[in-house]
Protein backbone atom coordinates (compact mmCIF):
# COMPACT_ATOMS: atom_id res chain seq x y z
CA UNK A 1 0.00 0.00 0.00
CA UNK A 2 2.83 2.47 0.64
CA UNK A 3 3.53 4.71 -2.28
CA UNK A 4 0.06 3.89 -3.75
CA UNK A 5 -1.23 6.90 -5.80
CA UNK A 6 -4.12 7.33 -4.70
CA UNK A 7 -5.22 9.83 -6.89
CA UNK A 8 -4.32 8.41 -9.96
CA UNK A 9 -5.90 4.67 -8.73
CA UNK A 10 -9.33 3.41 -10.03
CA UNK A 11 -11.22 0.35 -9.36
CA UNK A 12 -12.11 -2.09 -11.76
CA UNK A 13 -16.18 -2.57 -11.78
CA UNK A 14 -17.74 -6.03 -13.22
CA UNK A 15 -18.37 -4.19 -16.44
CA UNK A 16 -14.36 -3.63 -16.98
CA UNK A 17 -14.84 -0.04 -16.01
CA UNK A 18 -12.50 2.05 -14.28
CA UNK A 19 -13.72 4.58 -11.54
CA UNK A 20 -11.64 6.59 -10.39
CA UNK A 21 -11.13 6.08 -6.63
CA UNK A 22 -11.35 9.37 -5.48
CA UNK A 23 -13.97 11.49 -6.04
CA UNK A 24 -16.06 14.92 -5.08
CA UNK A 25 -19.18 14.39 -3.43
CA UNK A 26 -22.16 17.41 -3.65
CA UNK A 27 -24.44 16.14 -1.64
CA UNK A 28 -25.50 18.69 1.07
CA UNK A 29 -23.94 21.88 -0.90
CA UNK A 30 -25.74 24.97 -1.27
CA UNK A 31 -26.78 26.45 -4.55
CA UNK A 32 -23.90 28.48 -5.95
CA UNK A 33 -21.26 26.58 -4.08
CA UNK A 34 -21.58 23.50 -6.06
CA UNK A 35 -20.81 24.62 -9.27
CA UNK A 36 -17.00 26.20 -8.03
CA UNK A 37 -16.73 23.72 -6.28
CA UNK A 38 -16.94 21.10 -9.27
CA UNK A 39 -14.34 23.28 -11.07
CA UNK A 40 -12.34 23.62 -8.78
CA UNK A 41 -11.85 19.82 -7.67
CA UNK A 42 -11.50 19.27 -11.51
CA UNK A 43 -8.33 21.65 -11.53
CA UNK A 44 -6.97 19.81 -8.33
CA UNK A 45 -7.11 16.87 -10.67
CA UNK A 46 -10.08 15.23 -9.56
CA UNK A 47 -11.72 12.80 -11.95
CA UNK A 48 -14.78 11.95 -10.48
CA UNK A 49 -17.78 13.67 -9.59
CA UNK A 50 -20.77 12.49 -7.50
CA UNK A 51 -24.15 14.34 -7.53
CA UNK A 52 -28.38 13.15 -7.90
CA UNK A 53 -31.48 14.15 -9.18
CA UNK A 54 -32.63 14.66 -5.39
CA UNK A 55 -29.66 17.00 -4.51
CA UNK A 56 -31.01 19.68 -7.23
CA UNK A 57 -27.85 20.48 -8.67
CA UNK A 58 -27.35 18.80 -11.26
CA UNK A 59 -27.22 21.88 -13.69
CA UNK A 60 -24.58 23.85 -11.45
CA UNK A 61 -22.33 20.30 -11.84
CA UNK A 62 -22.75 20.17 -15.23
CA UNK A 63 -21.42 24.19 -15.56
CA UNK A 64 -18.90 23.36 -12.87
CA UNK A 65 -17.54 20.87 -15.44
CA UNK A 66 -17.44 23.00 -18.40
CA UNK A 67 -15.88 25.82 -16.47
CA UNK A 68 -12.75 23.35 -15.46
CA UNK A 69 -11.99 23.21 -19.15
CA UNK A 70 -11.20 19.29 -18.30
CA UNK A 71 -12.80 17.31 -21.21
CA UNK A 72 -15.69 15.24 -20.62
CA UNK A 73 -14.94 12.08 -21.41
CA UNK A 74 -12.01 12.29 -19.04
CA UNK A 75 -14.44 12.80 -15.99
CA UNK A 76 -16.12 10.22 -14.51
CA UNK A 77 -20.00 11.39 -13.75
CA UNK A 78 -22.43 9.66 -11.52
CA UNK A 79 -25.93 10.29 -10.93
CA UNK A 80 -28.68 9.01 -9.13
CA UNK A 81 -32.63 8.22 -9.82
CA UNK A 82 -34.67 9.84 -7.21
CA UNK A 83 -37.31 7.62 -5.17
CA UNK A 84 -40.70 8.82 -6.63
CA UNK A 85 -39.29 8.39 -10.49
CA UNK A 86 -38.94 4.98 -9.59
CA UNK A 87 -41.96 4.34 -12.17
CA UNK A 88 -40.43 6.69 -14.58
CA UNK A 89 -36.93 5.79 -15.68
CA UNK A 90 -36.47 7.00 -18.73
CA UNK A 91 -38.26 10.43 -17.49
CA UNK A 92 -35.40 10.48 -14.82
CA UNK A 93 -32.51 9.80 -16.91
CA UNK A 94 -33.10 12.13 -19.48
CA UNK A 95 -33.92 14.53 -16.96
CA UNK A 96 -30.38 14.26 -15.25
CA UNK A 97 -28.84 14.51 -18.66
CA UNK A 98 -30.72 17.53 -19.47
CA UNK A 99 -29.30 19.21 -16.54
CA UNK A 100 -26.19 18.19 -16.39
CA UNK A 101 -26.07 19.09 -20.39
CA UNK A 102 -24.45 15.85 -21.35
CA UNK A 103 -25.01 12.77 -23.84
CA UNK A 104 -24.43 10.20 -21.14
CA UNK A 105 -23.45 9.66 -17.38
CA UNK A 106 -20.53 6.83 -16.06
CA UNK A 107 -22.98 5.67 -13.99
CA UNK A 108 -26.72 5.74 -12.80
CA UNK A 109 -27.84 4.37 -9.73
CA UNK A 110 -30.81 3.44 -8.65
CA UNK A 111 -30.95 6.20 -4.88
CA UNK A 112 -32.46 4.30 -2.29
CA UNK A 113 -34.57 0.96 -2.31
CA UNK A 114 -38.13 2.83 -2.12
CA UNK A 115 -40.36 3.69 -5.04
CA UNK A 116 -41.94 6.35 -3.13
CA UNK A 117 -45.34 7.55 -4.61
CA UNK A 118 -44.73 11.34 -6.42
CA UNK A 119 -48.57 11.92 -5.21
CA UNK A 120 -47.65 11.61 -1.20
CA UNK A 121 -43.76 10.63 -0.33
CA UNK A 122 -45.20 9.21 2.47
CA UNK A 123 -46.52 6.43 1.43
CA UNK A 124 -44.59 3.46 -1.38
CA UNK A 125 -46.90 2.58 -4.30
CA UNK A 126 -48.80 -0.02 -4.16
CA UNK A 127 -48.11 -2.04 -8.17
CA UNK A 128 -43.87 -1.42 -7.99
CA UNK A 129 -40.75 -2.23 -6.45
CA UNK A 130 -37.05 -1.63 -7.02
CA UNK A 131 -36.70 -5.11 -9.02
CA UNK A 132 -39.18 -3.69 -11.40
CA UNK A 133 -37.18 -0.68 -11.19
CA UNK A 134 -33.83 -2.16 -11.86
CA UNK A 135 -35.17 -3.87 -14.83
CA UNK A 136 -36.05 -0.19 -16.07
CA UNK A 137 -32.52 0.51 -15.37
CA UNK A 138 -31.13 -2.01 -18.12
CA UNK A 139 -32.64 -0.28 -20.60
CA UNK A 140 -31.21 2.68 -20.07
CA UNK A 141 -27.62 1.09 -20.22
CA UNK A 142 -29.06 -0.78 -23.14
CA UNK A 143 -29.05 2.66 -24.93
CA UNK A 144 -25.76 4.02 -23.63
CA UNK A 145 -26.87 7.00 -22.40
CA UNK A 146 -25.84 5.42 -18.98
CA UNK A 147 -22.32 3.16 -19.49
CA UNK A 148 -23.02 1.22 -15.91
CA UNK A 149 -26.00 1.20 -13.77
CA UNK A 150 -25.80 0.38 -10.10
CA UNK A 151 -27.84 0.69 -6.50
CA UNK A 152 -27.00 2.59 -3.68
CA UNK A 153 -28.34 2.74 0.16
CA UNK A 154 -29.14 -1.20 -0.84
CA UNK A 155 -29.06 -3.95 2.03
CA UNK A 156 -27.32 -7.53 1.95
CA UNK A 157 -31.67 -8.13 1.74
CA UNK A 158 -32.31 -6.32 -1.39
CA UNK A 159 -29.08 -7.56 -3.45
CA UNK A 160 -30.40 -11.21 -3.16
CA UNK A 161 -33.73 -10.07 -3.81
CA UNK A 162 -32.47 -8.67 -7.16
CA UNK A 163 -30.00 -12.14 -7.47
CA UNK A 164 -33.17 -14.54 -7.58
CA UNK A 165 -35.36 -12.78 -9.73
CA UNK A 166 -34.75 -14.80 -12.93
CA UNK A 167 -35.50 -12.06 -16.09
CA UNK A 168 -32.61 -9.76 -14.23
CA UNK A 169 -29.90 -10.21 -16.84
CA UNK A 170 -27.48 -6.99 -15.16
CA UNK A 171 -25.29 -7.29 -11.80
CA UNK A 172 -24.86 -3.96 -10.07
CA UNK A 173 -21.89 -2.50 -10.95
CA UNK A 174 -21.82 -0.24 -7.96
CA UNK A 175 -23.56 0.04 -4.21
CA UNK A 176 -22.89 3.53 -2.78
CA UNK A 177 -23.37 3.25 0.66
CA UNK A 178 -22.53 5.39 3.66
CA UNK A 179 -18.95 3.95 5.16
CA UNK A 180 -16.99 5.12 7.99
CA UNK A 181 -15.38 3.64 10.79
CA UNK A 182 -18.94 4.11 12.82
CA UNK A 183 -20.64 2.97 10.04
CA UNK A 184 -18.32 0.09 8.72
CA UNK A 185 -20.61 -2.08 7.73
CA UNK A 186 -18.20 -5.50 7.07
CA UNK A 187 -20.78 -7.96 6.02
CA UNK A 188 -22.59 -5.99 3.61
CA UNK A 189 -19.08 -4.84 1.95
CA UNK A 190 -18.02 -8.72 1.82
CA UNK A 191 -21.64 -9.36 0.29
CA UNK A 192 -20.88 -7.17 -2.41
CA UNK A 193 -17.32 -8.38 -2.62
CA UNK A 194 -18.11 -12.03 -2.94
CA UNK A 195 -21.10 -10.82 -6.08
CA UNK A 196 -18.46 -8.41 -8.24
CA UNK A 197 -20.26 -5.44 -6.64
CA UNK A 198 -17.96 -2.31 -6.40
CA UNK A 199 -18.98 -0.37 -2.73
CA UNK A 200 -18.40 3.67 -2.89
CA UNK A 201 -18.43 5.72 0.21
CA UNK A 202 -20.57 8.26 0.68
CA UNK A 203 -20.27 10.21 4.02
CA UNK A 204 -16.86 8.68 4.30
CA UNK A 205 -15.76 11.72 6.78
CA UNK A 206 -18.32 11.20 9.32
CA UNK A 207 -20.32 14.23 9.37
CA UNK A 208 -19.77 17.16 11.50
CA UNK A 209 -21.60 15.89 14.95
CA UNK A 210 -20.62 12.66 14.20
CA UNK A 211 -18.67 10.86 17.88
CA UNK A 212 -15.47 10.53 14.81
CA UNK A 213 -15.35 14.48 15.15
CA UNK A 214 -14.12 13.48 18.53
CA UNK A 215 -12.86 10.07 18.51
CA UNK A 216 -9.58 9.85 20.61
CA UNK A 217 -7.81 6.59 18.40
CA UNK A 218 -8.18 8.94 14.89
CA UNK A 219 -7.16 11.95 16.02
CA UNK A 220 -3.61 10.38 17.57
CA UNK A 221 -3.44 8.45 14.42
CA UNK A 222 -3.84 11.65 12.56
CA UNK A 223 -1.36 13.37 14.72
CA UNK A 224 1.30 10.52 14.66
CA UNK A 225 1.29 10.79 10.69
CA UNK A 226 0.99 14.36 10.34
CA UNK A 227 -2.27 13.89 8.71
CA UNK A 228 -5.78 15.57 8.68
CA UNK A 229 -8.84 13.45 10.26
CA UNK A 230 -10.41 13.43 6.80
CA UNK A 231 -7.08 12.17 5.11
CA UNK A 232 -6.67 9.13 7.48
CA UNK A 233 -10.49 8.57 7.10
CA UNK A 234 -10.03 8.80 3.26
CA UNK A 235 -7.40 5.98 3.28
CA UNK A 236 -9.03 4.08 5.47
CA UNK A 237 -11.52 3.33 3.13
CA UNK A 238 -9.73 3.09 -0.16
CA UNK A 239 -7.52 0.21 1.72
CA UNK A 240 -10.89 -1.23 2.13
CA UNK A 241 -11.41 -1.52 -1.76
CA UNK A 242 -13.70 1.36 -1.99
CA UNK A 243 -13.99 4.48 -3.93
CA UNK A 244 -14.58 7.44 -2.02
CA UNK A 245 -16.47 10.52 -2.50
CA UNK A 246 -15.66 13.01 0.07
CA UNK A 247 -18.40 16.30 0.47
CA UNK A 248 -16.34 19.57 0.50
CA UNK A 249 -17.43 23.08 -1.14
CA UNK A 250 -14.07 24.75 0.59
CA UNK A 251 -11.30 25.27 -2.06
CA UNK A 252 -8.14 24.29 0.50
CA UNK A 253 -10.62 21.22 1.86
CA UNK A 254 -10.97 19.69 -1.44
CA UNK A 255 -7.01 20.08 -2.13
CA UNK A 256 -6.22 18.67 1.20
CA UNK A 257 -8.79 15.73 0.69
CA UNK A 258 -6.91 15.39 -2.36
CA UNK A 259 -2.93 15.01 -0.73
CA UNK A 260 -3.14 11.34 -0.57
CA UNK A 261 -0.93 9.76 -2.68
CA UNK A 262 2.05 7.54 -0.65
CA UNK A 263 -0.24 7.54 2.49
CA UNK A 264 -1.13 4.37 3.77
CA UNK A 265 -2.32 2.83 7.10
CA UNK A 266 -0.34 0.20 8.73
CA UNK A 267 -2.76 -3.25 9.48
CA UNK A 268 -1.91 -2.30 13.27
CA UNK A 269 -3.84 1.45 12.20
CA UNK A 270 -6.27 -0.25 9.92
CA UNK A 271 -7.59 -3.14 13.00
CA UNK A 272 -7.60 0.43 15.44
CA UNK A 273 -9.92 1.78 13.18
CA UNK A 274 -11.68 -1.11 12.28
CA UNK A 275 -12.20 -1.31 16.56
CA UNK A 276 -13.91 1.63 16.98
CA UNK A 277 -16.90 1.01 19.64
CA UNK A 278 -19.14 3.66 18.37
CA UNK A 279 -21.92 3.40 15.84
CA UNK A 280 -23.88 6.16 13.96
CA UNK A 281 -25.28 6.90 10.98
CA UNK A 282 -25.44 10.49 8.97
CA UNK A 283 -28.49 8.90 7.06
CA UNK A 284 -31.14 7.00 8.15
CA UNK A 285 -34.55 5.94 6.71
CA UNK A 286 -37.52 7.29 8.95
CA UNK A 287 -37.91 10.06 6.34
CA UNK A 288 -39.12 6.86 3.62
CA UNK A 289 -41.97 5.22 2.95
CA UNK A 290 -40.18 1.70 4.00
CA UNK A 291 -37.91 0.55 6.33
CA UNK A 292 -34.24 -0.05 4.21
CA UNK A 293 -31.93 -0.47 6.95
CA UNK A 294 -32.04 -3.92 8.95
CA UNK A 295 -29.23 -3.73 10.97
CA UNK A 296 -27.52 -6.58 9.35
CA UNK A 297 -24.46 -5.74 7.33
CA UNK A 298 -22.57 -5.37 10.78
Amino acid sequence: MSGTQWTKESFTLNTGAKIPAVGLGTWQSKPNEVRTAVAAALKAGYRHIDTALAYGNEHEVGQGIKDSGVPREEIWVTTKLDNPWHKRVEEGISSSLKSLDMDYVDLYLIHWPSSSDPEDLKKHLPDWDYIKTWKEMEKVAASGRAKNIGVSNFSIRHLEALEKDSEIKTVPAVNQIELHPNNPSPKLIDFCKSKGIHCTAYSCLGSTNSPLAKDKTLAKIAEEKKLSVAQVLLVWGLQRGTSVIPKSVTESRIQDNFKLDGVSLSDDEMKQLNSLPDRFKVCGDAWLPVKVFFGEDE
